[in-house]
């Protein structure tokens, strides 16, 4: 029984810090990211790909990450379009980075995907 109730506290704060990080990504979002990506994460259509429903995002993370924290230049392709645009470097510190993107993650349809201060330490390298 101590086992069952400690386990479904461990749930509880990890649930808790989860949505914590989400809730900062979401300041942040509105102040760094939201002119491109919009309120509801769509883009614009032929400047910003969306990021709701993103399967350039859902596909790979680590990717994700290194275009936050590095830029991002060239043709993408998002959900069945293409884009040939910049994203410039975002100078944010790895646990605001983490926040966002988990917030990016939580919001429009995404896979949930928890980044980690550490995830995007590993991608600035």
């Amino acid at each position: 029984m101590k086992k069952y109730i400690f386990s479904i506290a461990m749930l509880a704060l990890a649930v808790q810090g989860y949505s914590q990080s989400a809730e900062k990504g979401k300041k942040i979002y509105s102040q760094v990211c939201i002119a491109c990506h919009q309120t509801t994460g769509q883009g614009i259509p032929s400047a910003f790909p969306p990021l709701a429903k993103s399967d350039y995002l859902n596909k790979d993370v680590n990717r994700a990450i290194k275009g936050v924290v590095k830029g991002l230049k060239g043709p993408i392709t998002v959900n069945g379009k293409k884009f040939n645009g910049e994203m410039p470097i975002q100078t944010l510190s790895d646990q605001q980075a983490a926040d966002v993107m988990t917030y990016v993650y939580a919001s429009w349809g995404n896979n949930k995907t928890v980044v980690t201060p550490a995830m995007v330490k590993t991608q600035r390298k």
